[in-house]
C-alpha cells in the first residue's frame, strides 16, 4: 500500500519551465488570462492536487495530455476549472450596492420602468459560484421594500467560465463562515439554517433563487450569444486578468447587451481608462452607457 502511494506522487522536480510556459500560452490562447512567471508556484500547487486525483506521476505527460485536442476530452473543462480565480464573497465592496440603491436603481424605474413596470435585468459576469448574483438579487429586494414597491421583478443572470462554480452557484448552498458579516435581518429574511451543527451551512432562499439563472461562458468567444439586454452589468475583479486588447475586447462585447443609460459596474482595483469602450465614468469604478 506504501509503494502504490509513493508510486502516484507528482514528480518533486515540479512543473518545468517549458511546461509552464505552453500552459500559460494555452492559457491565454483560449481563455485570457495571462499567466506570468509569478504564476508558476501557484500554478504548480494546483496542478499537484489534479495528478494526485488522476494518480499521475508526471506533470509533463499531463500537459502533453491538456495540449493535445484529439485526447484532452473533458480534462479540459477540469483544467481550465483548476486555473481560473473564483474569490468572491457576499456583498463585496458594499459601495457599489449603495449606489444601486441611491441611484442606478431609483433612475431605471424611473427611466424604464425596470422592477416595477417589467422586469429589472441584471448580468453578473463572471459570477464564481453565485455570492454576486445572490447579492444583488437581496439588494433590489431590499430595495423593494424600503420603498413600497409591489410586486418588484428582477431578473439576474450569472455567467462564468468555470462548470465547477456554476454548479455550486446553482445549488446556492454556503458554508456558515461566508455569511457571518452579512447582516442578521438579511439572513433570517433570505437565508435558510442547515440542521446539521457538526458542518453549518447556508442555503439561499427559494424566493431569491428564482430569479437568478446560470450561464457557462468563456470571455473569449466570438459572440457570447446572450438574447436580452441588461440594465446592469457587473464585471468585477476579473479585468485585471487580462491585457489591454483583451480587457477592451471583453467590455465592448457585454456593453452590445447593456441598455442606453445602463449601469457597468468594475472592480476597485481595476479601471476603464485608456481603452475604448462605450460608457462613461459616474463614479468610482462606475460606469454609465450613454442615452441614444
Amino acid at each position: 500500500m506504501i509503494k502504490e502511494k509513493i508510486m502516484y506522487l507528482p514528480s518533486a522536480n515540479g512543473l518545468s519551465k517549458k511546461d509552464f510556459k505552453r500552459l500559460a500560452s494555452f492559457i491565454q490562447e483560449q481563455v485570457g488570462i495571462l499567466m506570468p512567471d509569478s504564476k508558476h508556484s501557484l500554478l504548480t500547487a494546483r496542478l499537484q492536487k489534479r495528478l494526485r486525483t488522476l494518480k499521475m506521476s508526471s506533470f509533463s505527460d499531463y500537459v502533453d495530455w491538456i495540449l493535445n485536442p484529439k485526447h484532452s476530452g473533458e480534462e479540459i473543462v477540469n483544467f481550465l476549472d483548476l486555473v481560473t480565480t473564483n474569490k468572491t464573497d457576499f456583498f463585496r465592496e458594499p459601495a457599489h450596492f449603495d449606489f444601486l440603491t441611491a441611484t442606478a436603481l431609483p433612475a431605471l424605474m424611473e427611466k424604464y420602468g425596470a422592477g416595477s413596470k417589467r422586469p429589472l435585468q441584471i448580468w453578473s459576469a463572471p459570477c464564481s459560484s453565485g455570492e454576486e448574483p445572490y447579492t444583488l438579487a437581496i439588494v433590489a429586494m431590499e430595495f423593494a421594500k424600503s420603498r413600497t414597491i409591489p410586486n418588484y421583478q428582477v431578473k439576474i443572470l450569472g455567467s462564468d467560465l468555470s462548470t465547477k462554480a456554476l454548479k455550486k452557484g446553482y445549488e446556492a448552498v454556503y458554508e456558515k463562515s461566508k455569511v457571518d458579516g452579512v447582516p442578521l435581518s438579511i439572513k433570517k429574511e433570505y437565508m435558510l439554517k442547515s440542521k446539521n451543527k457538526e458542518k453549518p451551512t447556508v442555503r439561499i432562499g427559494p424566493k431569491i433563487r428564482s430569479m437568478v439563472t446560470f450561464h457557462h461562458l468563456n470571455f473569449m468567444d466570438a459572440n457570447y450569444n446572450i438574447a436580452n439586454i441588461y440594465d446592469i452589468i457587473f464585471c468585477r475583479n476579473c479585468l485585471i486578468y487580462f491585457d489591454r486588447v483583451t480587457s477592451e475586447n471583453i467590455v465592448n462585447k457585454l456593453c452590445n447587451n447593456l441598455q442606453p443609460g445602463g449601469y457597468f459596474f468594475i472592480g476597485h482595483a481595476e479601471t476603464l481608462n485608456g481603452i475604448d469602450v462605450p460608457v462613461k465614468q459616474v463614479a468610482p469604478t462606475i460606469y454609465q452607457k450613454p442615452y441614444n
